[in-house]
């Protein structure tokens, strides 16, 4: 028999999306790089960038109109968990999510909670 802890399990998606993110006004450690892989692993339309500082997911929308919706859809559960990305609009109807905790510089859980969230939105459309 292990003296050791029982190792917490990976996150999932489905448990990423059904939590709620923490306010963070900083104070928070941010995520390293071997810790950010984990989450992603519950994400996997993110990519994480190479210095782990943030992620992101890019959407080619049908037209400009689906486009600004999807912005609007994506504001509301951002406005709803106080944790807000960087959207960005180009060429009508290519958008890129960027998530990074602002306050903290970096990677936060609070960053996989939202992709989550918002891969549910995009899986229920």
């Amino acid at each position: 028999m292990s003296d050791s802890a029982p190792t917490p399990s990976a996150p999932t998606s489905q448990s990423l999306a059904a939590s709620k993110c923490v306010p963070c006004e900083g104070g928070v450690p941010k995520l390293t790089p071997d810790q950010a892989a984990g989450f992603a692993r519950a994400t996997p339309e993110w990519t994480v960038a190479s210095d782990a500082s943030q992620i992101h997911r890019k959407l080619n929308c049908k037209t400009f109109v689906k486009a600004v919706k999807r912005i609007n859809q994506i504001s509301e559960i951002a406005e709803d968990q106080q944790h807000h990305p960087d959207l960005h609009l180009t060429g009508y109807r290519h958008l890129e999510i960027v998530l990074t905790t602002h306050a903290i510089g970096g990677l936060s859980e609070n960053d996989f909670i939202l992709a989550a969230q918002i891969d549910r939105m995009l899986d229920e459309q």
